[in-house]
């Protein structure tokens, strides 16, 4: 399929063209999943829970990636818009070796703090094995983790989205079939499937590592010889600042949760928690996908000065928004039994935990969409303070409130329903930000 960044979007185009961002990072979000089934079933719920307790500490830092990728492809697209390519192609090549370096520095300190960063996160004894385990392992590819996430956008600039599309495939079949391998047959155990989620991981990572240095690369982007621009750096992580604080939050949030969990459940708690998300990462893939790709083609116009298509772009996106919303939500309510039985239906009480949480975290995807958009908007506008203080406010801040807040009054179902009321709370904000700044940027 040809995607080209400049001439006018109708819905048809927009859904062709977000189509492979959307399918890049739903597979993606299958990677964990795929550990979690092989886990809690052939390894048991403590294993489990031990994985799920450790996994947003490795994922807050591979956020790493995803932020100088949205930032600095954001940067790159507007440079593209501007008529200037050397350029976008120098500042591309610079933040992918800033993003190799962060990863080997990080994975070496992470690797020896592993066991402190269990404990601060709740481990008990039973857990404390299996977590620092899995952690260690994963942590080991930390380099290929952040590449691979700071690739993503950057396939929607390289005007190449099914390239990201076709890799997050290999990526994920290579992940299923090595956890076959690895947990059903060699019985390897919570061991195995974190070797399995590894060496996907290095396959997304260096094949676009190679791919974008290579001849075989018909992108109008390539990795050049170039030296450190600080300048472009700091704009790239301020403006990509929102999705490393969206990404952040996502996961000190998650610790929030497991620690409230663990206060009124115990281990159930956290094991139900990670049924939620795993379908949660699926349903989020869908608007991340979206807004990692519409985010090129903002920034594009944006630096085209073509005010016109960006207007239509915005209206355009918060319809999308909220018709995908209606269909995951309706999706959710469907499939919820199902998807509970699949990981846990061998323990009746932790089925009923799971499902009882999962029908009421998933109302949050009817209007989530939209704050999650408006995030990306500002991101594409090469705005990143305000685009962070969006993600800011919607999760490190409403919704850390109510996990807090709610419980006392209304139990665990207080838990299950913060985010709900954080994404009402953004909304609101979402709609002033979007008002307010309509003049300054023409739209």
């Amino acid at each position: 399929m040809q995607v080209e960044l400049s001439g006018h979007y109708g819905y048809g185009r927009i859904v062709r063209t977000m189509f492979p961002m959307v399918m890049m990072m739903i597979v993606i979000s299958i990677y964990s999943i795929v550990d979690g089934f092989f886990i809690s079933n052939y390894a048991g719920s403590t294993a489990f829970a031990g994985m799920n307790l450790i996994w947003p500490a490795i994922a807050l830092v591979g956020a790493l990636g995803m932020m100088v990728g949205s930032g600095g492809s954001a940067l790159v697209s507007k440079t593209l818009g501007e008529g200037d390519p050397e350029r976008a192609r120098q500042v591309f090549s610079m933040l992918i070796r800033v993003t190799i370096a962060a990863g080997v520095v990080l994975a070496v300190l992470l690797f020896i703090f592993m066991p402190q960063v269990a404990s601060f996160l709740g481990s008990d004894d039973e857990m404390m094995p299996y977590a620092v385990s899995y952690g260690r392992i994963l942590i080991t590819v930390l380099p290929g983790y952040m590449l691979q996430t700071a690739f993503q956008p950057f396939f929607m600039a390289a005007e190449k989205p099914e390239l990201g599309t076709r890799l997050s495939i290999i990526c994920g079949v290579t992940n299923i079939l090595l956890d076959a391998l690895f947990v059903a047959v060699f019985g390897w155990g919570l061991t195995g499937a974190a070797w399995a989620s590894s060496i996907g991981l290095l396959v997304g990572g260096f094949y676009p590592l190679w791919y974008f240095s290579s001849k075989k690369n018909a992108t109008q982007l390539w990795i050049v010889p170039c030296g450190l621009d600080w300048k472009s750096i700091l704009k790239s992580c301020t403006n990509g600042l929102s999705e490393f604080v969206g990404n952040i939050a996502l996961n000190i949030i998650g610790i929030c949760y497991n620690w409230q969990l663990m206060a009124y459940i115990g281990a159930d708690g956290v094991s139900a928690y990670g049924i939620i998300m795993y379908l949660g990462f699926i349903f989020a893939a869908v608007f991340i996908g979206y807004n990692m790709g519409i985010t090129q083609i903002i920034a594009y116009n944006y630096g085209a000065g073509n005010h016109q298509e960006m207007r239509s772009l915005l209206h355009k996106s918060i319809v999308l928004a909220l018709v995908f919303g209606f269909l995951l939500v309706g999706a959710a309510e469907l499939t919820a039994p199902a998807v509970v039985k699949v990981f846990v239906g061998y323990d009746k009480v932790l089925s009923d935990i799971s499902l009882q949480g999962l029908r009421i975290y998933m109302l949050s995807f009817l209007i989530c969409g939209v704050n999650m958009f408006t995030s990306a908007w500002f991101t594409a506008l090469n705005n990143g303070t305000i685009s962070a203080a969006a993600a800011f406010l919607r999760t490190l801040v409403f919704e850390m409130a109510a996990v807090f807040a709610l419980p006392p009054l209304f139990g665990v179902d207080g838990i299950w329903m913060s985010v709900n009321v954080a994404e009402v709370l953004s909304l609101i904000v979402s709609i002033a930000l979007i008002a307010s700044f309509r003049k300054r940027y023409e739209y």
